[in-house]
């Protein structure tokens, strides 16, 4: 017995596909039917339909292209198929309120509308909407925009203010020799300008006759033998060589030897670099001419020019962290001494005074550096980070996560700011989340759906459709 199989395709009416068998069996034919798992799509509601040529072209309904081709559904698993359905009632049973612009431009239509460019007008359905304030979004929105939220806790907030500033000498470390009577240098040691000297290290030997004068009477005061014993009768004498400032070395070594000396030798009276020398062999200095003039430099200081809007954050005490830019890397640690009581008019800086310790001597005057002033409260507060907040200039608000793709504009009292912090004093309670990326979108998604809810109350009803798109039925 021979047996002879074919396979024909039937189209039949709804897209029912139809397989058909003729079997020889002692020579006669019959045929058998049945249908093909590829043609049942007509259970199936497709979300839209796309460009059959793949163009970036979509359809709400069923539509042509221009050569007349049918635009391919899209079901939910992604497949586009070539065979169209039946068209379909409603993408969804919920009621639609208008159609937007799918530009996002402030224009709605009570009907389905292509704008100037060809593209559909996007439903807008019942329950998008919300009255009690919030923006909602779909879970793949807030996907596609990268939001995230963040707890809102109570950490210290570390305020660092930079100034610059340069390094001065400390008033208190500077001393000048200068003479108080006629006097002549009879000889200038090897000390120069920018040298180092130590406390009690010779400068110079002067000769001056009020210095002899006042030197013989202290030493005939002494060494009489009726009051030489009394010490009250050589005080006035001793007193006088004081008042010339006679250094202290000198007056010890005459009541040791009880010789008044012709010269006298003058030293440093501390340690510290020579910042001038005036004094030159043979030169007559008169009473007030300095001769020299030397500063310790192991302590200097550093004057910063705060900006006015930091000023409240500024007070006596606080560390600072000092960066010279000839040393990159080191840091030099202070404390503010002085606030000075007195604004720049002109650059509207306050100006503070730091205190150093320059024991290798790095730190010279004049010399420029950067002060960052550590301002931190240990005492934590409410914070977010700084990219939460919406700054319009007059107000300041943040989108609280209500959870369910809901977000709520909120405005809030803002602090201090800090380490990618901003201290919250009222608005926010701790542990509510608040939204830290992508606000900006968010805020313009309302502002799109507030404006297009405001079109769409102005709009006119469907009886009135014609007349408010242009199109006549």
């Amino acid at each position: 017995m021979k047996t002879l199989r074919l396979l024909t395709t039937l189209a039949l009416g709804g897209g029912l596909v139809l397989g058909a068998y003729w079997f020889s069996n002692h020579g006669r034919w019959s045929v058998h039917a049945e249908a093909t798992p590829a043609a049942a799509q007509a259970d199936r509601t497709p979300l839209y339909y796309r460009d059959p040529s793949g163009a970036p072209l979509w359809s709400a309904t069923p539509k042509r292209d221009d050569r007349g081709r049918d635009y391919l559904p899209v079901y939910e698993d992604g497949e586009a198929t070539a065979v169209a359905p039946k068209p379909a009632q409603a993408a969804s049973a919920r009621k639609i309120l208008y159609y937007r612009n799918p530009m996002g431009l402030p224009d709605t239509s009570p009907v389905p509308k292509k704008d100037p460019m060809g593209m559909n007008y996007i439903p807008v359905y019942e329950g998008d909407e919300t009255d009690d304030g919030t923006v909602k979004l779909s879970p793949g929105k807030i996907q596609r925009t990268g939001v995230k939220s963040e707890p809102v806790r109570r950490r210290a907030i570390r305020v660092a203010v930079r100034a610059p500033g340069t390094i001065q000498l400390d008033e208190r470390r500077v001393s000048v020799i200068a003479m108080r009577a006629e006097s002549f240098v009879q000889k200038v040691a090897d000390v120069t300008t920018g040298t180092r000297v130590k406390a009690g290290q010779p400068l110079m030997e002067i000769y001056s006759s009020a210095v002899a004068s006042a030197a013989a009477e202290y030493l005939a005061t002494i060494t009489s033998k009726t009051v030489g014993g009394v010490e009250m009768y050589g005080r006035g004498s001793r007193q006088r060589l004081v008042n010339l400032d006679v250094p202290e070395q000198v007056i010890a070594e005459m009541e040791r030897t009880r010789v008044a000396p012709l010269t006298v030798h003058w030293s440093a009276p501390r340690d510290g670099i020579v910042l001038e020398r005036s004094a030159i062999d043979g030169m007559r200095a008169n009473p007030g001419d300095v001769l020299f003039r030397i500063a310790d430099i192991s302590q200097v200081w550093a004057l910063a020019d705060v900006a006015e809007r930091d000023l409240g954050n500024i007070a006596v005490g606080q560390s600072v962290a000092v960066r010279a830019r000839s040393f990159p890397g080191r840091i030099f640690s202070g404390k503010i001494a002085v606030v000075y009581p007195q604004v720049n008019r002109d650059t509207r800086t306050v100006r503070v005074r730091i205190e150093l310790a320059n024991p290798d001597a790095a730190l010279l005057p004049d010399m420029y550096v950067d002060a960052e002033i550590d301002t931190a409260d240990s005492a934590p507060v409410l914070a977010i980070q700084d990219s939460s907040v919406l700054d319009t200039g007059t107000r300041q608000a943040v989108l609280v996560d209500k959870g369910e793709g809901r977000f709520e504009p909120r405005e809030v009292k803002l602090g201090r700011r800090g380490g990618g912090y901003i201290e919250v004093r009222d608005g926010l309670a701790d542990g509510e989340a608040v939204v830290t990326s992508a606000t900006f979108l968010i805020d313009a998604e309302s502002n799109l759906k507030a404006a297009l809810k405001g079109f769409a109350e102005g709009a006119p009803q469907p009886s009135d459709a014609g007349h408010a798109t242009g199109e006549h039925k």
